[in-house]
């Protein structure tokens, strides 16, 4: 069987997302009629996802909303939609990328849509191929952050020092450029007067001897 260069299983996915994108916007402007109403399942892990910490933990890896009687402020983009819920009488707000979709099924009329998340021949935003880049090896939002800080703390530069160090810095800067010019000028003077060294020498030896100090110049 020869190989598929179009990708026509990729051309379909799209072209069915992008049914699922127009069917929401026409909600979005007439309002849900009849009883249709809709299941949609997704990846809560997809690039691009955004839902609160508290559904992560209670979906980490997929959930279904219901877009039925109670849900608001729909918004529908090029490459994703946002709405608003109530899980348990709080109220949540999603951001969910078409390519994060599963499933898009109307009971009233048993229409159903099947896909496979990530599996797209669009472009995608920025941010959603960093997330996916990112999210690889990862199971949950907190690893996100953990990796963004571990980024920031190898971008961040070096603490100056503390005025207290830079003081002892500088004091100790000092005593070393002191101390070496000592011993240049000592270093100098032997240079000049090579007796010197000797005869502190011989003095040394004399005064452990108990003997007298040596004056090299009158002998």
């Amino acid at each position: 069987m020869a190989e598929d260069l179009i990708r026509y299983d990729i051309i379909i996915q799209d072209a069915l997302r992008s049914a699922v994108r127009k069917i929401l916007v026409e909600v979005n402007r007439a309002g849900l009629p009849g009883e249709h109403h809709f299941y949609i399942a997704f990846e809560t892990t997809a690039p691009g996802v955004k839902i609160s910490n508290r559904l992560k933990e209670r979906y980490p890896k997929e959930m279904t909303i219901v877009l039925q009687h109670q849900f608001w402020d729909l918004q529908i983009t090029e490459h994703a939609f946002e709405v608003g819920l109530s899980f348990g009488g709080v109220p949540e707000h999603l951001y969910v990328p078409f390519s994060a979709i599963k499933g898009f099924f109307d009971p009233s009329v048993q229409f159903a849509l099947e896909f496979e998340p990530g599996k797209t021949g669009e472009e995608l935003p920025a941010e959603f191929r960093i997330a996916e880049r990112d999210l690889t090896p990862l199971k949950s939002s907190t690893h996100v952050l953990k990796l963004l800080l571990s980024r920031l703390k190898r971008k961040k530069p070096k603490p100056l020092p503390q005025p207290k160090t830079q003081l002892a810095m500088l004091k100790k800067t000092k005593k070393n450029l002191k101390l070496t010019k000592l011993l240049q000028k000592k270093a100098a003077v032997l240079r000049l007067f090579p007796w010197m060294h000797s005869a502190k020498r011989a003095n040394r030896s004399d005064q452990e001897k108990g003997g007298r100090l040596i004056n090299p110049t009158y002998g």
